[in-house]
Order: C-alpha cells, then sequence, then structure tokens
C-alpha cells in the first residue's frame, strides 16, 4: 500500500472516488430508467392531484405492461417534445371515444368507476363528435374538465410519448397517497 507525504493511503482516496463514482452511476440509472418524481404546475388534475404535488413517476413500468384506461401518465407534450404533460388515459388504440352530456362513451358505453366520477366537457376540435384512436395511440384528459389543455384540443398521445405511470403523491406529507 502506498502513502503520500502526509501518511495517508492512496488506496482510501482511491475508493472513495470510486464509491462516488458508482453512486452516481446508479442515481443516473435510477432517475433516468426507473423512477423519477415529477412537479405539478397546474390544477388540470384536480382533485386528484393539486398543483405543488410532487409524484413518482415508474418510468420502466410500460415495459413490462401495456397501459390501461385510468393509468395517470407522464408523457412529452406531442405539439412541444420539450415539455412533459401528466394527464389521464381515457381511451386506448382502437377505440372510439365520444363526450356528451357530461360523461365519457367508450365504444357507444359511459365509462364508470371512481377514477371517471366527473364531468367532463365535449369542447376543442377532437372533444367534440366520436373519434377513433388511431394504434399506438391513447386518449387522454385531465380530471378537471373544465381547466386542462388535453387531446381533446390537441389529439392523440403516441405510444412512443409516454415515459411513464404516476403511482405516488409523495410532497407534501400531508398528501401521501397511492395514486389510482
Amino acid at each position: 500500500m502506498r502513502k503520500n507525504a502526509k501518511g495517508n493511503s492512496i488506496s482510501v482516496l482511491r475508493e472513495i472516488v470510486e464509491t462516488v463514482i458508482w453512486a452516481l452511476l446508479i442515481a443516473f440509472v435510477v432517475r433516468y430508467f426507473v423512477i423519477e418524481g415529477y412537479y405539478i404546475p397546474s390544477g388540470s388534475m384536480k382533485p386528484t392531484l393539486v398543483p405543488g404535488n410532487r409524484v413518482l413517476v415508474a418510468k420502466f413500468y410500460y415495459g413490462l405492461y401495456q397501459p390501461h384506461r385510468g393509468d395517470i401518465i407522464v408523457f412529452r407534450y406531442p405539439s412541444d417534445k420539450k415539455k412533459n404533460l401528466i394527464k389521464r388515459i381515457i381511451a386506448l388504440p382502437g377505440e372510439t371515444v365520444r363526450i356528451e352530456n357530461g360523461l365519457v362513451y367508450i365504444n357507444g358505453v359511459s365509462i364508470q368507476g371512481d377514477q371517471f366520477n366527473r364531468e367532463y366537457v365535449n369542447v376543442g376540435s377532437y372533444g367534440r363528435g366520436e373519434q377513433i384512436i388511431p394504434e399506438n395511440s391513447y386518449f387522454v384528459l385531465g380530471d378537471n374538465s373544465h381547466n386542462s389543455d388535453d387531446s381533446r384540443f390537441w389529439g392523440y398521445v403516441p405510444f412512443k410519448n409516454i415515459l411513464g405511470r404516476a403511482f405516488l403523491i409523495y410532497w407534501p406529507p400531508r398528501s401521501i397517497q397511492i395514486l389510482r
């Protein structure tokens, strides 16, 4: 074991440097491929998510499973790939979607369940009439239909734009909960 002029072991310094490098590498892999935190900037997902919430997103999830109706996803905005949005999947590839009288109809049947128990507004060029969802694309809506820029206005989210599935609110602490 070599020592420098102060008598400290060079191998200790090397071990510290290697540990820091491995820690940074692991953090990079986790953040970019496994789980990442996202900040909620607007009220488009109220009451599920409110401005200031922070959520964890499983980035690997859709490498293992197919997206399902009701999943809350983070994706690259189709009109500006530098911008990420968070919305709920409403319609899947090949389905028909129609918003009428405050309800969403998939293939002619209104969707039910706590995740969809709200009024939806049929506005925007994709929010009026019946739409057929293209292959490998999804129709997403904000839970706050009156205040959400979503598929009703700019169309469908291609699968390749989906970054992951939001699964947990972790901030603020009083709001910690698993997302459904």
